[in-house]
């Protein structure tokens, strides 16, 4: 009689079970894929730290000296620069004139929220019109500035169109600091309300369309549709334009140097600092001015942040 064996698989060739804890991977492997990240961000890092984080600590040693940014000898003065800030007029005016831009800003971003909310519904030449208020931010500052320039003399575009209103004045928009620096702030508003716009519009189309639908079924009008649906929906966007408009109000430069060179009582807050390291030879008291400005940026977000706090819910 033959007899048949049959053939049982060694442990070797058997297959894991389901529970079977995988072996660790060897510890060369672990340890380049704890490297791989840092080695990607080193150059990304590299470049950070040299342009941005390096001249920042300089800046901000520099503002403790009476350097003249010529000469290799400086000296150490404390707090001297700072106080000089904050107690020589002439200094300190820079914060009143960049209240005209906080004004402007908040009519900005009110504006561009108007013309982005219309102009997420239906409307006739809606196309024409985002091109229209979206041009501005396509031209150089530079030339705004001289092509408003131009529209502010005495006898410019502004008095001639004025003129065929029957409005004649013989009034210089860029002679009094009132009037010029309205002038100015406006010409920044027409500048960046496109940039808003763009912004808040693709917030507002990102909306579900079904809670516009939802909305109308339950009788909403556009007001209440506002008010509810797209006021919470942007509210990042609201959020980060708020922030950019603030710091850009404070740094306001292009348009104001281009046009008045900072002359009747339009100095800005960079006008200023540029001047005093460049023309005056004070680097000391010109980084400590940056410093101020920077340390004002910071404050101004962190309270914006604590009183509108970014409400996002973690879904786990």
């Amino acid at each position: 009689m033959t007899h048949i064996t049959e053939k049982v698989p060694s442990e070797a060739a058997a297959p894991a079970s389901e529970g079977t804890t995988p072996l660790p991977a060897p510890r060369r492997t672990r340890t380049w894929r704890v490297l791989t990240p840092w080695l990607f961000l080193l150059a990304p890092l590299a470049l950070l730290i040299t342009f941005t984080y390096a001249p920042i600590a300089n800046m901000v040693a520099y503002s403790f000296t009476d350097w003249d940014g010529v000469s290799p000898e400086l000296h150490y003065t404390g707090a001297e620069n700072y106080t000089e800030i904050f107690t020589r007029e002439d200094l300190f005016q820079v914060f009143f004139v960049s209240g005209y831009y906080l004004i402007a800003s908040v009519i900005q971003i009110v504006a561009a929220l108007y013309f982005a909310t219309v102009l997420s519904f239906q409307v006739r030449f809606r196309n024409f019109y985002k091109g229209v208020l979206f041009f501005p931010s396509l031209v150089n500052g530079v030339a705004i500035g001289f092509v408003f320039l131009y529209f502010f003399q005495d006898g410019g575009t502004f008095d001639t169109v004025l003129g065929l209103f029957g409005v004649h004045t013989d009034h210089a928009w860029l002679g009094t600091p009132f009037s010029a620096n309205t002038s100015l702030a406006g010409v920044s508003v027409w500048r960046y309300l496109g940039m808003n716009f763009v912004l808040f519009l693709g917030a507002i189309q990102s909306i579900p369309g079904e809670l516009y639908e939802a909305s109308e079924l339950d009788g909403a009008t556009r007001w209440h549709q506002f008010r509810y649906i797209i006021l919470p929906g942007i509210k990042p966007v609201l959020t980060l334009t708020v922030i950019l408009s603030v710091s850009g109000s404070l740094s306001a430069f292009e348009i104001p140097y281009i046009m008045t060179g900072g002359a009747t009582g339009t100095e800005t807050f960079v006008i200023q600092t540029v001047k005093l390291a460049f023309q005056f030879n004070k680097t000391g008291l010109a980084s400590a001015a940056a410093v101020v400005l920077l340390l004002i940026i910071l404050l101004v977000t962190w309270v914006q942040r604590r009183l509108v706090p970014d409400d996002r819910v973690d879904l786990v």
